[in-house]
């Protein structure tokens, strides 16, 4: 579920070196499955272990991570870089905004997943989102973009250039294109 890198371990070592037996750290999302979804790291005494949680060994400690943060924790990676000014712990967490589906699961999930994974990531550094209202028979991909998209002067760029290139790419003989379902209105709130 989540890789800890050899230096963030020794890490965490040091550092519960100087904690209370037995404490070791909790990893965690907090708003899993939204776009707000923010994924942390905290020390964890025993006391505060709950039966549903799940217990990760490592060298020297153990990670625990509770029942709902652990689907949005798979493939995560806690690595720690030591540099000329400073050290860094970094926890990705590719799949903290959107729990990740099947290989086998219904199309419309998996487009789903890679929206909210991948391309709404990108957009909302403009104020913008993007989401999927449905699929047709045709397998076109029907969006519905928001946000800072809505208005956009660059909206058709991002559909036709940006996201039916990346959706197209990954699923190839299932999807034939995309269509935007918004009706674009101006407002304060577009990104120029």
């Amino acid at each position: 579920m989540i890789r800890i890198t050899e230096s963030a371990q020794a890490h965490f070592r040091k550092l519960l070196a100087e904690q209370p037996d037995n404490t070791n750290v909790r990893v965690f999302v907090v708003n899993p499955g939204t776009p707000s979804a923010e994924c942390g790291v905290s020390y964890c005494p025993p006391d505060s272990v709950e039966p549903d949680d799940e217990t990760l060994p490592f060298s020297g400690f153990d990670a625990v991570v509770d029942s709902g943060s652990a689907p949005f924790l798979q493939d995560a990676v806690i690595d720690f870089e030591e540099q000329e000014l400073g050290s860094q712990l970094t926890l990705k967490a590719p799949n903290a905004k959107a729990r990740k589906v099947d290989d086998d699961a219904p199309l419309i999930e998996r487009v789903e997943y890679m929206i909210q994974a991948e391309i709404n990531p990108q957009l909302a550094s403009h104020g913008g989102h993007v989401a999927i209202n449905q699929i047709t028979d045709d397998g076109v991909a029907i969006l519905q973009f928001g946000g800072g998209c809505n208005g956009c002067s660059m909206v058709d760029v991002t559909l036709k250039e940006g996201i039916e290139k990346e959706l197209l790419q990954r699923f190839p003989d299932e999807l034939k294109g995309v269509k935007d379902a918004t009706e674009h209105q101006a407002g304060e709130h577009s990104y120029y």
